[in-house]
């Protein structure tokens, strides 16, 4: 993502919006050879590769793993994020176009961005007129209001950002539309009309656009609404509904005959269909990309280490492939809840122990797996400082000095035992916690591996407290990419102590220090963005000086583009392709 300021006027180039690069002629035709033979390394970075206006095909993409969930209210993986824009539209959205073009946020279901008050407590948004669902009934604004009191329910919806929750002026004790039935939250939510919602803030916040454009604000109607099982069968707002819905195992999408292009500028919406598998094996998913049976790795992560040698040895290959650079931290939660490490040394002690050339060759190298980090901010994101608390030696490898030093000083001479969690579905995961394993255990710190699966993951295992605390996961193998392009966008969910949620689904897993949330309390009240940026560096000092979270590679990612294609392009504000764009040769 660019480094796109808090408290920015957001650019509203309507003009471009939702194109794509969608306009021009279509250059498709033929074999395509996974995209290599029209095609050249990092084509689709900053430009629209092989667009495209022509509609139908079928577009086929693929998950290693289960989706966390399709309910708006209850996921938050960031392809997740990228994808569900194909059938549900939010009160604002990031414009689905290539390069830095794309972290232009743009009206969606609204007529315009949001108007806030002189305080910025205040945000009042109109939707556009003509807005229907898949059965032809109209979307209100109270739609709108009933969809995000939902996300304040995070016993029911486990997984899914806290922002809304936490910022907005609640009735006290309220728990959401089902516990809380009948509740009156005009404190909150006002819907004077059908086309109109207001916002109230407990507290300014200049950057409120950032939060309208997540899945929160995707409407929901009361009579529709299956709780648990929305997922199911979520009702489309957007282009695409769901035909056939198999959880585990797979899904497929048709084109919503209620869906109006006149009032969405925004998305192309070029397949007549679109095909989702689970369950892929990641190695096998390379070579279906390349064989052309599937489009598109969904998850975005990038080719797996088995095929990386194959594809860049390659130069037919390596032309059909496009290296992202991400706003993502690849990195590893140390809990301070798990003995011994609630004592500091003992975590310092893991920090100065790990193999941090093994850790980035985990994820590929610096080529495909990114930049050996030493602090949580990548260095696209505003406020970012480069330091280094824990220097690992000249070769990257370590310090074993240092950290025998401070396990004698947190009673462990001899190392400990603990557990490293990782997603089960994710090789790379797996090859950073071996790597971690064998790197730990040269100062006798023995980790025991616990692969747990990908959709469960922060909600039943490495985010729930009381499971972590149970089965002593010590560390828990992480990700993590910008919510949206700025400190508070990257930081505030997994800094923040007060998204910790005893049920689970808790983005932060390890860092509960009292001095980070006032910092971050204090950035909601600063609209000046260069101001805030050394209170960006600050926290992120803060943390590393707790040593809670072991920092692994600053993200990049070898993306194939799936034969056939067509308006591929990396989107800024995705760090993937992007999904609204795409289309496919018939």
């Amino acid at each position: 993502m660019a480094a796109v300021a808090l408290g920015a006027v957001i650019t509203l180039g309507l003009s471009a919006c939702g194109g794509g690069g969608g306009g021009g002629t279509t250059s498709g035709g033929g074999d395509n050879q996974g995209a290599a033979a029209k095609g050249e390394f990092n084509a689709a970075l900053t430009k629209v590769f092989n667009p495209s206006t022509k509609k139908g095909g079928t577009l086929k993409f693929a998950n290693p793993g289960e989706w966390d969930s399709l309910d708006p209210a209850d996921t938050y993986y960031a392809y997740t994020w990228n994808f569900i824009r194909l059938y549900g539209r939010a009160l604002v959205m990031f414009k689905s176009a290539p390069g830095p073009d794309g972290n232009t946020v743009v009206p969606d279901l609204a007529e315009s961005l949001g108007k806030p008050s002189k305080d910025f407590k205040t945000w009042t948004y109109t939707l556009r007129k003509g807005l229907k669902y898949e059965d032809g009934s109209p979307i209100t604004a109270k739609d709108v209001k009933y969809a995000v009191s939902r996300t304040v329910d995070r016993e029911t919806f486990p997984n899914g950002p806290t922002y809304m929750g936490d910022m907005l002026n609640w009735p006290k004790d309220y728990k959401g539309p089902y516990k809380s039935k009948g509740a009156n939250i005009d404190s909150a939510i006002e819907t004077p009309d059908d086309h109109t919602i207001v916002f109230k803030l407990k507290q300014p916040y200049s950057g409120f656009d950032y939060l309208a454009q997540m899945p929160g604000t995707m409407p929901v109607p009361e009579g529709k609404d299956t709780g648990t099982k929305y997922q199911e069968h979520v009702i489309s707002s957007g282009p695409y509904m769901f035909e056939k819905n198999e959880i585990g195992k797979g899904f497929s999408m048709v084109r919503n005959p209620n869906w109006d292009a006149a009032t969405d500028p925004n998305r192309p919406a070029l397949p007549d269909r679109i095909e989702v598998q689970l369950k892929v094996n990641a190695d096998d998913m390379d070579n279906r990309l390349l064989s052309g049976d599937i489009h598109v790795d969904v998850t975005g992560n990038g080719v797996s280490s088995a095929a990386q040698g194959r594809v860049l040895s390659d130069p037919n290959l390596k032309a059909g492939t496009d290296n992202a650079v991400m706003q993502r931290l690849w990195y590893t939660s140390v809990s301070p809840t798990v003995k011994p490490l609630d004592n500091i040394d003992c975590r310092k002690a893991v920090l100065y122990a790990t193999d941090r050339a093994g850790y980035q060759s985990a994820y590929g190298g610096e080529f495909t797996g990114g930049e050996i980090a030493t602090g949580l901010l990548p260095p696209t994101v505003p406020g970012f400082e480069r330091f280094d608390l824990y220097p690992a030696g000249p070769d990257n490898t370590g310090d074993l000095n240092k950290a025998k030093e401070h396990l004698t000083k947190c009673g462990q001479p001899n190392g400990f035992e603990t557990n490293i969690a990782y997603r089960a579905e994710r090789p790379k995961e797996k090859q950073t916690a071996e790597a971690l394993q064998q790197a730990l255990g040269r100062v006798g710190i023995k980790l025991t591996l616990k692969p747990y699966p990908q959709g469960d993951y922060f909600s039943l295992y490495a985010g729930k407290p009381s499971y972590v605390v149970e089965n002593k996961l010590g560390l828990s193998v992480n990700g993590w990419g910008s919510d949206y392009p700025d400190g508070y966008g990257f930081l505030q969910q997994i800094v923040d102590s007060r998204v910790i949620r005893p049920g689970g689904g808790s983005s932060n897993v390890s860092v509960r220090i009292p001095d980070v949330d006032k910092m971050i309390d204090q950035s909601l009240t600063e609209p000046d963005a260069e101001k805030l940026k050394p209170l960006w560096a600050q926290i992120d000092k803060r943390v590393m000086e707790e040593a809670v979270i072991l920092p692994g590679v600053w993200a990049k990612a070898l993306l194939i583009r799936g034969k056939g294609l067509t308006n591929v392009y990396v989107s800024d504000s995705q760090q993937m392709y992007d999904y609204v764009g795409l289309g496919v040769q018939q």
